[in-house]
């Protein structure tokens, strides 16, 4: 399996984000996508291919076109308006607010345009923002001329990042940004399967009206776990969207037992949607020792998962999302690839 990978992506580091209340260093840090790239070279997984250029026009076609145009102008206005270090907003539209005029403030143009102090801007975040989006489309082109499968080492990650809103450290969402491309490419349809611990809020609503994508997620209950916001059972999609989006919530504590149940289930959903083309939302936050999650899935499980997965015999875009156990991040990503590979 090819892996395609920018080292641009280091230049969104040092990062500062909101959580719980507090100011900390982002979690999604450069480490994560190295520790990969080295196994991935150790397991001799495949060639490792740097991305080819793209302008943003596929971007444009699941994102707000003036969503996407504020992206590489944040930093720039951060900076002229005599700030440093992490550009974060601090206010939100929400129920009763206007949501309609783009304010001109820097920082309520990052509250108009996030959901979430989870995706902050430095100096190299928008350089490293449109790398991990070049990179999920040359590795969507390896698989569209007929390799079996394509690893998109993708960072910053994707899944959060709605039509018009970032957040969860995801800016472009390159998993529905590669569905898109495909479609327009000639496929009739395409699965995206997340199988990240926190439910892709962005795919899902980027789709929930379509049919011509179906989104199978399997994540932390909402009710309890982040993004807090979408992610329930009874979310099936609107108009020609409905039933072809699939939550699979699941309480804190779940183990690899209860885990690939619902992996089977959406496994046989996905089979019976018949699509030309599977994308995989790769998050490894499952980890039983990950700092930010509450699943209790092992390293020796996630070769099962790829296993599972290449069953399917559909061609197959594997996207790098979330995992923050950098110590493991490495072995169960490339377990999780080298069980497909070897499936």
């Amino acid at each position: 399996m090819k892996t395609v990978y920018s080292p641009l992506h280091a230049g969104h580091g040092g990062t500062m984000e909101l959580v719980a209340g507090a100011l900390v260093p982002g979690f999604e840090m450069p480490s994560r996508a190295e520790i990969i790239r080295a196994r991935v070279e150790t397991e001799k997984l495949g060639e490792i291919l740097p991305p080819q250029p793209h302008d943003l026009t596929a971007a444009k076609r699941v994102h707000a076109p003036n969503y996407i145009d504020f992206l590489p102008t944040v930093y720039p206005a951060w900076e002229a308006s005599g700030r440093a270090g992490s550009a974060l907003p601090f206010t939100w539209p929400t129920r009763g607010l206007r949501g309609d005029v783009v304010p001109e403030a820097i920082e309520a143009r990052l509250g108009h345009y996030s959901f979430d102090g989870g995706a902050p801007f430095v100096k190299g975040t928008w350089e490293a923002v449109k790398s991990s989006y070049e990179v999920a489309l040359t590795a969507s082109g390896l698989v569209k001329a007929g390799e079996r499968s394509a690893f998109a080492l993708c960072r910053p990650p994707g899944h959060h990042a709605g039509d018009a809103f970032m957040g969860g450290y995801c800016y472009i969402n390159n998993a529905a940004v590669a569905a898109q491309w495909f479609l327009d490419q000639g496929a009739a349809r395409v699965s995206i399967l997340d199988v990240d611990y926190h439910h892709g809020n962005g795919t899902q609503q980027i789709f929930y009206c379509r049919s011509d994508v179906q989104v199978l997620n399997l994540h932390g209950d909402p009710k309890n776990e982040y993004p807090f916001f979408l992610g329930h059972a009874d979310e099936k999609g609107e108009g020609e969207g409905d039933g072809f989006n699939i939550n699979y919530p699941m309480p804190f504590g779940t183990t690899f037992d209860v885990w690939s149940e619902a992996l089977e289930d959406a496994c046989r959903k996905l089979a019976a949607y018949a699509p030309d083309v599977v994308v995989v939302s790769l998050g490894v936050d499952t980890f039983e020792k990950d700092p930010i999650s509450q699943f209790k899935l092992k390293s020796s499980d996630y070769p099962a998962i790829g296993r599972r997965i290449a069953k399917l015999g559909l061609p197959t875009l594997f996207v790098m999302e979330g995992g923050y156990a950098v110590d493991e991040i490495g072995i169960n990503a490339v377990g999780l690839l080298t069980g497909f590979a070897n499936g």
